[in-house]
């Protein structure tokens, strides 16, 4: 596995038992600033359902501050929005269309590239710890007397 696809996997949190990237990270991924990002989610809300994004409430962004998550460069009164896996395919196509990022680089190309690659890997993950048997737990009786 790469390197970037390391760093990327860094920034996938879980919060309220999903898996989602925060719009500062998905800006710095995507070179964009987080306030034009969230512009264009606020421009095109009806594609973001809760379960694509969700707004971090203040208890949670508390606890991922004590936890040195979020960035200090975020105004203390801005809560962060995070993006499951759908959200951040929906959030690609819509900078592109809001921002006009037809013309990507290379570079840029292969990071959201990674991007994909990383939650892709992370979801594969989740599904073969669903199949794992689970050992049983209990009190078992001797039956043999």
């Amino acid at each position: 596995m790469s390197d970037e696809i390391v760093l990327i996997q860094n920034l996938i949190y879980e919060i309220r038992g999903q898996k989602v990237m925060l719009d500062s990270d998905l800006a710095k991924l995507y070179q964009v600033e987080t306030r034009v990002l969230n512009q264009a989610v606020k421009r095109n809300l009806k594609r973001f359902p809760p379960d694509f994004m969700f707004q971090l409430t203040a208890e949670e962004v508390l606890n991922m501050s004590s936890q040195n998550v979020t960035t200090s460069t975020r105004p203390t009164s801005a809560r962060p929005f995070a993006f499951t896996e759908q959200g951040v395919a929906m959030l690609s196509g819509v900078l592109k269309s809001d921002i006009a990022v037809n013309d990507l680089s290379e570079d840029m190309r292969q990071e959201i590239d990674n991007l994909y690659l990383a939650i892709a890997e992370l979801s594969s993950r989740l599904e073969e710890k669903k199949n794992e048997p689970r050992p049983k737990i209990g009190f078992q009786q001797n039956m043999d007397k």
